[in-house]
């Protein structure tokens, strides 16, 4: 059935519901090249304002999800379970984490991106490591996963490839913002890598897409109810994102602090926030019996299927990291508690030393980043070392210094915040 592209955007510009056959026609389309660039900015605005009921978005996801092709894990004797974070500054979550959820029994394949603007990309801090490699066939995702149980890599092309298309439009027309599309974007992604259980890590905060938790448990509750209408079993973790996680924002310092992490040790925020999402990762794949996450960090288990899933991808968990050439203190100008460190602060500074891309195309510095001595709370002495800024080039200090005014506070100890502010399942 064809349709016409003006009428399609008029039915949603007006407030009405697209129907299903309109809906898998303008996806197809655009995909084709038949709908015009300027049609679909046009399709995507009125979403934006207009928005999508559940039905809607479910059809909307399912249509990208068709556009390619969706894998399959059956092979494996293990159920498959997987984690997608909205984003954040410090977040090297995935990285402990996939290897611990295999050291307790469930197969991981983890598809994952590169990091744009202040926040990181995975696949950047794992390419830190020498020889590891990001882009795998099918094949060897498959190979990996049988011997290590676990794989982080890039998404292939034949993947939702019209998720691809309209994510770039979406990026340069102003409708990144849209809660549906947002939703239909992650989940199209994540239904068709084959998963069966599926734990999404929702950020809130200054460091965070999110800024509000209102926002948030919309977009948490769209994504857990497309997952829920795909058949895969979805939970999501609505978690603080105002100040960065653990003490290494960056590229290379957050691998070495995952791997802090996988040895028994580590910052307690990113340990508390692994174990939880683990443990929700082997409740969804009906793991009720296996192994608590706890246990794999202090047995060695976990650090175990780390080096073997870095080495199945052609790593070196020996190798040393890359180090950075220059580096720069930021001192306390007081004495007091840190009661506020901005993680957009602290997450444009690492950008701007070389650890992010202010494009796709960018390279990034594996090097560069930003250590915290101090999190709110923490009691510093006037001269104390609070940031350490790391670079390969001194003319980089300047603009991550301008990024760092007014990120942090010192006065009156904070009263703790929870790091997990809710579930929605």
């Amino acid at each position: 059935m064809s349709f016409d592209a003006v009428d399609v955007i008029r039915t949603k510009r007006d407030g009405g519901v697209l129907s299903a056959e309109q809906i898998d026609w303008a996806v197809d389309a655009y995909t084709r090249g038949a709908i015009a660039e300027e049609q679909m900015a046009s399709l995507a605005m009125a979403i934006l304002l207009r928005g999508m009921t559940r039905p809607e978005v479910a059809r909307w996801t399912d249509a990208m999800i068709r556009s390619g092709e969706r894998m399959d894990w059956s092979e494996l004797s293990s159920p498959t379970t997987d984690k997608h974070s909205t984003g954040g500054v410090g977040d090297k979550i995935t990285l402990p984490l996939a290897p611990l959820v295999a050291a307790c029994g469930a197969a991981v394949p983890q598809l994952s991106g590169r990091g744009l603007g202040h926040t990181g990309g995975t696949l950047d801090k794992l390419e830190s490591i020498p020889g590891w490699r990001a882009s795998l066939s099918n094949e060897e995702m498959l190979e990996v996963l049988r011997t290590a149980g676990a794989v982080v890599c890039a998404a292939g092309t034949g993947l939702a490839p019209a998720d691809r298309k309209l994510y770039a439009l979406r990026d340069v027309t102003g409708t990144v913002e849209s809660i549906p599309l947002i939703a239909s974007s992650i989940m199209s992604k994540k239904i068709a890598e084959g998963t069966g259980a599926l734990v999404l890590d929702v950020k809130v905060g200054s460091g965070a897409f999110m800024k509000n938790a209102s926002d948030a448990r919309e977009l948490a509750r769209t994504m857990v109810d497309l997952g829920t209408d795909h058949g895969v079993r979805t939970v999501a973790l609505l978690t603080a994102m105002d100040t960065p996680l653990g003490r290494a924002v960056g590229n290379a310092v957050e691998v070495a602090e995952s791997v802090e992490v996988l040895s028994g040790g580590g910052p307690a925020d990113v340990v508390e926030l692994a174990v939880a999402l683990a443990r929700e990762m082997l409740i969804g794949a009906g793991l009720t019996d296996a192994k608590d996450p706890a246990e794999a960090l202090r047995d060695g288990s976990a650090m175990d299927a780390w080096r073997r899933m870095i080495t199945a991808q052609g790593g070196d968990p020996d190798a040393a990291l890359p180090i950075p050439r220059e580096s720069h203190e930021v001192k306390a100008p007081e004495t007091g508690f840190l009661s506020r460190l901005d993680a957009y602060g602290v997450g444009v500074a690492a950008w701007r030393l070389g650890a992010g891309r202010a494009r796709k195309e960018d390279t990034v510095s594996y090097a560069a980043g930003v250590t915290l001595h101090a999190k709110p709370g923490d009691e510093v002495r006037e001269g104390q070392p609070l940031l350490t800024l790391h670079a390969d080039e001194t003319d980089r200090f300047e603009r991550a210094l301008e990024a760092l005014e007014g990120a942090y506070e010192i006065g009156g100890k904070p009263d703790p915040q929870p790091l997990i502010i809710d579930r929605i399942a």
